[in-house]
């Protein structure tokens, strides 16, 4: 039975993996729904567009136990237009975790960042700093104090190919050795869209990390995998989903091997 579950998994990767020249190759499709450019419009973390992405990472093998960790994500987007140049765009976060022994809420961060209202030749870029604020409810999820830094994000869009990159790094401020930090997060944000299937689209956006306090050879975590997604409407309200897995190739002792992400993301285009 194993052997031909196993053979079934197969059949149905290879599958995959014939179709997706095929979708590439395509003419483009009618898109009465518009969910080709919506598609775009959820891949930018720039667009002027509000949205609530709600983030499920299930963590495998971590911890000394190696055990499972539960990960939700909270990430509301909010753009405002401050005058004919220039938008704010906030980008919150806040995790909600279940692993072994803690329950509870994590650490709220939210990026500021002021980005040009017209980009040239598809090319973006926003600016800010990020706060991060005490609300963990459990040590164990978290520092206490308060937290901030620089943060930057950049894009290029052309063609099927939406590419960007966000970029932050957050000291802690006060406290003392028990409770402080200084993290580095670099997130590359890759998405190719399908033209023979509109809203259809692979992505990958490995969160690169490192933890700056953390002895030579456990600061960094470096995860590479791949995602798929689709933009749809039900009863009128756009919607984003995807599903990745994605692989810690350089981790410490203690970080996840695998991650299974799965985001589904309500968008409100203005």
């Amino acid at each position: 039975m194993k052997r031909l579950s196993a053979c079934r998994r197969a059949a149905a990767v290879a599958l995959l993996v014939a179709a997706l020249p095929a979708l590439a190759q395509a003419e483009p499709a009618h898109d009465p729904q518009g969910l080709g450019a919506l598609a775009r419009k959820a891949q930018n973390p720039l667009a002027n567009m509000y949205s609530l992405p709600f983030q499920n990472n299930t963590n495998l093998e971590t911890g000394p136990r190696r055990g499972t960790q539960n990960i939700l994500n909270i990430q509301p987007i909010l753009p405002f237009e401050l005058n004919a140049d220039w938008n704010l765009i906030t980008r919150s976060v806040l995790p909600v975790t279940s692993q072994p022994g803690a329950f509870g809420l994590g650490a709220l961060q939210t990026s500021f960042f002021l980005s040009p209202a017209e980009r040239t030749e598809g090319i973006g870029w926003g600016a800010g700093m990020l706060v991060q604020a005490p609300t963990t409810s459990d040590k164990a999820l978290g520092s206490n104090i308060w937290g901030a830094g620089p943060s930057g994000i950049m894009l290029a869009m052309g063609g099927p190919w939406v590419v960007g990159t966000l970029i932050n790094n957050v000291w802690s401020v006060g406290g003392g050795p028990h409770n402080a930090y200084n993290s580095f997060t670099f997130q590359p944000l890759i998405n190719y869209n399908f033209r023979g299937s509109p809203g259809t689209y692979l992505s990958t956006q490995p969160l690169i990390t490192a933890d700056w306090l953390a002895p030579a050879g456990q600061r960094w975590t470096v995860p590479v995998g791949l995602a798929v997604g689709q933009v749809f409407r039900v009863s009128g309200q756009a919607m984003n989903a995807n599903l990745g897995t994605y692989y810690n190739a350089i981790r410490p002792d203690d970080a996840a091997r695998w991650q299974v992400r799965f985001q589904l993301s309500f968008l409100f285009p203005r």
